[in-house]
């Protein structure tokens, strides 16, 4: 892939308002992505957020970002509860909030079964569990406790961190439906949502409770080419609105009926009639799409809806990813 040139624009005053870009960019190499982490900065983003799935690991995006642009915030959404050890995963947080004191948020979630057991050999048992343990397991990490206990899903014996962060971050719980959301509003600091309307951020965020961060993953494709934004929409609708636990979500906010065919198609082997059968309207609630303006308009739904954070996904469809991203930025 052709290496997209950075953006060059003059700086744009910053609004104050979270607001964030997942990181790292398609088809730039991270050694060169100095130049758009400061470009963002000077186009009013105020955060970037980077994620752990098929790609290079969450971490060192944002460990690059926190020594070349400090006034940016910092966020993981999400790391897998299952692929660190517990230590390992202390140690690894804490480098994190150490290089970057008081802008770096740690998002923690169960993953799937595609990334814990197919690829990585572990055992993808009672995620809940799983998450609600590690999340205990790093509150008395990261405190500088000395850590011997029995969870349900592991054990730890005898460990303490040699090197405590100064500002422990906050932890935010990665939730689809009602149990997993309330863990996030009981014991983390916020949630982390995806796949989601703008209008059912309400639904999740009342799970969640009151005075938490709520961080919204928008899928976000600046184009005037409806078609062409909704075929890719399809495609990633289908792609990952058939694993369960994403089906499952979207049956408890209600989206059931208009997804069955889908499901149906699906599970029947027929993959051209499962595109085909995803609604326009489910495409257009679940894909941000349209003009620049249109976009910004679409996202501030989100935020209307209780996302303190949202965390854009550019997917440059027919457009520069460079224009894409200077497009999109806040308005001053």
């Amino acid at each position: 892939m052709t290496t997209p040139s950075p953006p060059t624009t003059p700086s744009a005053p910053s609004t104050g308002a979270r607001y964030g870009m997942t990181i790292p960019f398609a088809g730039v190499p991270l050694h060169e992505h100095r130049a758009w982490f400061e470009e963002l900065a000077d186009l009013g983003y105020t955060d970037v957020w980077s994620a752990e799935s098929d790609g290079v690991d969450g971490f060192t995006p944002l460990a690059m970002a926190a020594a070349w642009v400090p006034q940016l915030r910092l966020g993981i959404a999400i790391a897998p509860a299952y692929t660190r050890g517990p230590a390992l995963l202390a140690q690894t947080v804490a480098g994190l909030a150490e290089a970057a004191p008081g802008r770096f948020a740690f998002g923690l979630g169960a993953s799937s079964d595609v990334i814990v057991e197919r690829w990585n050999g572990l055992a993808y048992d009672r995620p809940y569990q799983r998450v609600r343990d590690t999340v205990r397991f790093l509150r008395a990490a990261l405190a500088g406790e000395k850590v011997t206990e029995a969870y349900d899903t592991f054990s730890v014996r005898g460990f303490r961190l040699g090197r405590v962060p100064e500002q422990p971050p906050p932890i935010y719980v990665a939730g689809l439906r009602s149990g997993m959301l309330r863990l996030a509003g009981r014991e983390g600091d916020g949630a982390i949502l995806n796949w989601l309307s703008a209008e059912d951020v309400a639904t999740a965020a009342a799970e969640v409770g009151p005075g938490k961060e709520i961080v919204v993953r928008i899928f976000v494709i600046p184009t005037d080419d409806a078609e062409a934004a909704r075929a890719v929409g399809r495609r990633m609708i289908t792609a990952y609105l058939n694993v369960h636990a994403y089906a499952e979500f979207h049956r408890w906010l209600g989206r059931g009926p208009l997804l069955q065919p889908m499901w149906d198609a699906w599970a029947a082997g027929d993959r051209k009639g499962a595109l085909e059968a995803v609604p326009d309207e489910v495409v257009d609630a679940l894909i941000v799409h349209g003009s620049p303006d249109a976009c910004r308009e679409h996202v501030a739904r989100y935020v209307a809806n209780g996302t303190t954070i949202p965390a854009l996904m550019v997917m440059p469809v027919g457009v520069d990813l460079a224009e894409s991203v200077r497009g999109l930025a806040p308005p001053a």
